[in-house]
This record gives structure tokens, C-alpha cells and sequence, in this order.
């Protein structure tokens, strides 16, 4: 990965980072946001712990599991770890290799587009005055009259591109070592939530080893979940072969 890929990179991440705080901004205007949102957002990581549960109990998959439905999309507030990054993205730009930069610009990202999604899904719950007792018709109905099939595909696809990155994270010897040694250094620095970000994500893939089957995995079932849910079919989240 060339110098101008490099800066791309720090470009998307610059901008990804905007548009997450403010969506975040928007939410905090009314106390009754952040609390729809957590109760969406936990409603959401039930449901994706549910259809993968057969990978979290998994010995070989269960980390890279628990570290896609906590760490990259999950009820967990990510703006910890986004104001991290903002504070020294001078700093991450000339220390941190292309690779890492591309892989937290991807994570942004995927932060940015769920601020986005999240709040879609929370005014039409309410429209529908469905956010207090969540089911999964009451989701499904919202997740359908929300539209943003474009935005949703594409949030698939950066998940899926996410977990290549940290894949090809695991195969460069070197950044085990140097994630290692700055793990005091960053907690003293207050940046111990972007750290553990990365720290997390590499020890989880490089636990599992080959991550074809696992990316693999999830892109088919996802996909499925949403061609059903658009489809109106009923119980969309109960697929018929997720071996």
C-alpha cells in the first residue's frame, strides 16, 4: 500500500469520523434518542447472538465472533474510541502502517452507516410506537418502510471487508509485536479503546486462523436475513440451512 493510498485512507477516516459525531450530536439533542437507541441496539445484538450462536460456541470461532458483535457492531457506544482517533489522527497517520489506517477507516465507517441506519429505525419505531416492546414483526415492518436497501448492502459489504483487513493484519509478523509493546503507552496516552479495538480484532482472527469460512458465514446469512426482511417473508431471522 502506496503513500497516496495510505492518505486516502486517512481521508475516509477523517471523514467517516465527521459524520458519526454528528449523528451522535443529533441523538444527544432529545434524552429519549439515546435511550430508544440502546434499547434498538440491544434488541439488535440479542438477535445477531441468536443467529450466530452456533460460531459462539465455537473453541475455534467464538472470539472473532464475540469481536464482531461487540467491538464492530454491537449495542457497545463506539465515540469513545472515534474521539480517540480524532484527537490524534496527525499521529496515527505517521505512525500506525497503511494496513492499520485502512482497517479503523473501515470500522469508522461501519460506525457511521449504523449511527444512520440506527436512527432511521428509531423514528419509524416510533411512528409505529413499537420501541417499547420490540418484536421481530414490529422490527421487520420498520426495517422494510425505512427503505435504504443501498445503504444496508453496503453495510454488509464494509463488515465483510472489515474482517478481510484484520485477516491481512495477522499475516504482517511485525504489528503483533508493536501492538503488544503499545499497550501500556496507549492506556497512558487515553487511547486505550482504539487500542483495544485493534488488539482484539488481531488476536481473534489470528486465534481463528483462516477466516474464509467464518467471513464466509456471515456474508451468506446476512444477506439472506435481508433479502428476507425486504421480502416481507414471516420469521425472516429463522433460516432454513445456517450450517
Amino acid at each position: 500500500m502506496g503513500k497516496e493510498e495510505k492518505q486516502h485512507w486517512v481521508g475516509q477516516l477523517r471523514r467517516h469520523l465527521g459524520q458519526a459525531k454528528t449523528l451522535r450530536a443529533a441523538a444527544r439533542t432529545d434524552p429519549r434518542d439515546a435511550e430508544d437507541r440502546l434499547s434498538l441496539r440491544a434488541w439488535q445484538s440479542d438477535r445477531l447472538a441468536a443467529t450466530y450462536r452456533d460460531l459462539l460456541d465455537s473453541a475455534r470461532y467464538h472470539d472473532a465472533a464475540r469481536f464482531f458483535l461487540t467491538d464492530l457492531y454491537g449495542p457497545k457506544d463506539f465515540s469513545e474510541r472515534d474521539h480517540e482517533v480524532e484527537r490524534i489522527l496527525p499521529t496515527l497517520s505517521a505512525t500506525l502502517p497503511a494496513a492499520g489506517i485502512r482497517t479503523v477507516a473501515l470500522a469508522i465507517e461501519v460506525d457511521a452507516l449504523s449511527e444512520e441506519l440506527d436512527a432511521a429505525m428509531v423514528a419509524e419505531l416510533r411512528r409505529a410506537r413499537a420501541i417499547a416492546s420490540l418484536t421481530e414483526k414490529s422490527y421487520a415492518e420498520a426495517y422494510r418502510r425505512c427503505g435504504k436497501r443501498a445503504q444496508r448492502e453496503l453495510q454488509l459489504k464494509l463488515i465483510g471487508e472489515v474482517g478481510e483487513a484484520l485477516a491481512a493484519l495477522t499475516r504482517k509478523p511485525l504489528i503483533h509485536a508493536a501492538l503488544r509493546i503499545m499497550r501500556a503507552p496507549a492506556k497512558l496516552a487515553g487511547l486505550a479503546e482504539l487500542h483495544a479495538f485493534l488488539e482484539n480484532g488481531y488476536d481473534a482472527f489470528h486465534k481463528m486462523g483462516d477466516s474464509a469460512e467464518f467471513l464466509a458465514t456471515i456474508a451468506t446469512r446476512e444477506a439472506a436475513i435481508l433479502q428476507r426482511l425486504y421480502a416481507g417473508t414471516a420469521r425472516p431471522f429463522d433460516l432454513p440451512d445456517s450450517d
